[in-house]
This record gives structure tokens, sequence and C-alpha cells, in this order.
């Protein structure tokens, strides 16, 4: 072969990323049209060697993948990323952090919430007597909203912030100039440098409208349930530890295979939720929202669902991420089952150095007292 010259090139790995260009932010979970831009060629100089070095392929902030319903277009795409799992210590000591600050808080709320619920019962009389004297007027917008909102169960007012926060996340998505710190912040990638504060966040974040409609239901469905069964102190507690804890499973597992990319959604915290009632309640009858004539029990809906996400990570599907579901699913098993009595019932010794605090001496009144399960 004859050599007139020789071409020295860099083989560089093509970078698939989410860009802004303009106004119009694209998702590779969208597919937005079938025809591609050709690859430009690079052109030959003359005196210099051809070489072509490894490719290496960064993970993708396009390839979203949802903790919830809606698959992604191209979810076949591998990533090669370095297996280091040292970059995982941080997350775990996160993880473990935020978790214990979590159930800390709820405590001390719990105790608050029933220091002050004797003024405001006489609060609540004296709001009731007021209104009695007072005449009633045709069409007021605020007495319609109280009444909607003491309708509402316990659990139903505890979730109304969630799904409130998951709104305005949404509604942030639809910005284009926040695109880059949406991305940064609101998705979890193991191969981000921002490693730990997406874990809580993403748990609030859904780029799909089907995808957060679908969560919240499901969120809703279950609220009553799972707050009367913990109170609304703990559940706060659970819900957010799970959204952290699912997120760590999730990284540890994309670390694992090698395969790395963004996800985001409320599935991993609301699977927990999901796990709690079934596991609590095992023979609760259950039914598709579609499908409201089958009806199964909540114990072979669980056993489904964790066989399911198994599969799914086991064999490497990509549609969801698996990882975060089966993570949330077995804190909130494992949290009925032995977590409460190790963490919520042993919180005694915290409640009393608050309400020494407060009390400025230990011989003040109040008592912590146990929540109910």
């Amino acid at each position: 072969m004859a050599w007139r010259g020789c071409v020295l090139r860099w083989a560089r790995a093509d970078i698939i990323s989410t860009v802004t260009r303009g106004n119009r932010f694209t998702l590779n979970t969208q597919q937005r049209c079938s025809f591609r831009k050709a690859a430009k060629e690079t052109k030959t100089k003359k005196g210099v060697i051809e070489e072509t070095g490894p490719s290496h392929t960064e993970p993708s902030e396009g390839l979203i993948h949802k903790r919830g319903a809606s698959p992604p277009v191209h979810p076949s795409v591998a990533y090669t990323h370095p297996r280091s799992f040292g970059r995982l210590v941080k997350p775990l000591v996160f993880t473990i952090g935020f978790t214990a600050c979590s159930f800390g808080t709820a405590a001390i709320w719990q105790y608050e919430s029933l220091k002050s619920r004797v003024q405001s019962y006489f609060d609540e009389v004296r709001a009731d007597w007021l209104e009695k004297l007072r005449p009633q007027k045709q069409g007021d917008l605020r007495k319609w909203i109280n009444q909607w909102w003491n309708g509402l169960s316990e659990g139903q007012r505890t979730v109304t912030g969630i799904i409130a926060a998951n709104a305005m996340v949404f509604c942030c998505w639809r910005v284009p100039s926040l695109q880059r710190s949406m991305i940064k912040y609101f998705t979890s990638n193991p191969a981000s440098k921002t490693l730990c504060f997406p874990m809580l966040l993403s748990t609030f974040s859904h780029y799909s409208f089907f995808h957060m409609a679908a969560n919240m239901y499901v969120l809703w469905s279950f609220s009553s349930s799972i707050v009367s069964m913990l109170g609304r102190e703990q559940f706060m507690a659970v819900y957010v530890s799970a959204g952290v804890i699912s997120t760590m499973f999730s990284y540890v597992c994309k670390t694992a295979s090698g395969r790395l990319g963004p996800s985001l959604g409320a599935s991993g915290a609301i699977m927990t939720v999901l796990a709690a009632v079934c596991t609590k309640m095992p023979e609760a009858k259950l039914a598709i929202i579609f499908l409201p004539m089958y009806a199964f029990s909540a114990g072979n809906a669980l056993k489904a669902i964790v066989a399911m996400d198994t599969a799914g990570l086991v064999l490497g599907w990509r549609y969801f991420d698996h990882a975060a579901h089966l993570g949330g699913a077995l804190f909130g098993i494992w949290y009925i089952m032995y977590g409460h009595e190790l963490i919520w019932k042993n919180r005694e010794p915290l409640v009393k150095v608050w309400h020494d605090l407060r009390t400025k001496g230990p011989g003040g009144g109040g008592n912590g007292g146990s929540g109910p399960l």
C-alpha cells in the first residue's frame, strides 16, 4: 500500500448530552425527528501519521431513566464509564446523615405538635364561635377552600404539599433558562460532579406530565393509609429518606453495571409507601384504575412488583430505573418489619434532650410519647 501522506487524528468519543440550543431544550427521551444530521468527515493532511486511539463514551445526560411510567425512546445506549466505587463514599455519608436528621427532625416536630395541640383546640373553638356570629357571605371563596381542606383526610392534607412541590419543579423544567440547573441538581447521576443534593431534589422532579400524574395519583391513593399507620411526622421522615435511599441504591447498581445515566422521579419514595402499606396490610384489596374489575391482594401485588423490578435489574432493562424502584420497595418492607422498632421507638432520648432545652431544665413538663403504628 503506497503512502503519499499520513494523517495524525485523535479519535474522540461522541458525547451524547443534553444541550440548550437557543431557547429550545431537547431530551433524548422524546423522539423529535426521524432524520439525523450526518457527522462531518475529518479531512486528512499530508505529512502526518494517522492513528486511532481507543474511544471512550461518557454517560448521557439526555437519556434520562424515569422512576415512573414513560419509557425513553432510545434505551439501548451503553455507557463505558470507569467503575469508581470510591465516588460513592460521599453519597453514602450523605444518605446516612440525611436519614438520621430526617427522623430526628420528625421526632422534634411531633413533640412540638403535641405541645401545641391544646392551644390549637382553644383557637379552633374561638374561630368557630366567631364564625357563627359573623354574617355568612354568599360565594365566599375562602370559606369554600376551608370547607374543601377540612373535608380532606390527614393523609391527603399531608401529601398536598408534596404534590405542590412536584408541580412547581415540573413547571421549572419548562423554563429554558433553567435547563442547565435542572439537569445538574434535579436529575441524579452517579457520573455527575454533583452527587448529593440531586439524591433528594430528583425525588420531586418530573419532566413528563404523565410521569408526574401517575406518581402523584398513587401517592394520593395511599396517603390516608400510610399516614394513619405512621403519623404525619414519621411519614414525612420515611418519604424523604426513601427518596435518598432509593437513589443511593440506584447509584450502586449503575456503578456496578457500568451503565451510568441520569434518573428522576418520585417513584422510589412512592414504592416505599406502597411496600409499607402492602406489608402492614397484605390482605387489603387493590385494583388498577383502568381495570377496576380485577382485584388482587396487596401482598400479591407487592410480590409481583418486586419480582418485576428484580428481573429488570438483572436483565438490564432500560425503560425504568428498576434499581431505584427495588431499593424503595426493600426499604419500605424493612422499615415496617424492623426499622420502626429500631428508629422511631428509640427516639425518646432525643425528645428528652429537646424537652430539656425548651424548658431550660429537666423538671419541666411534656413528653414525647410514642407515635402511632
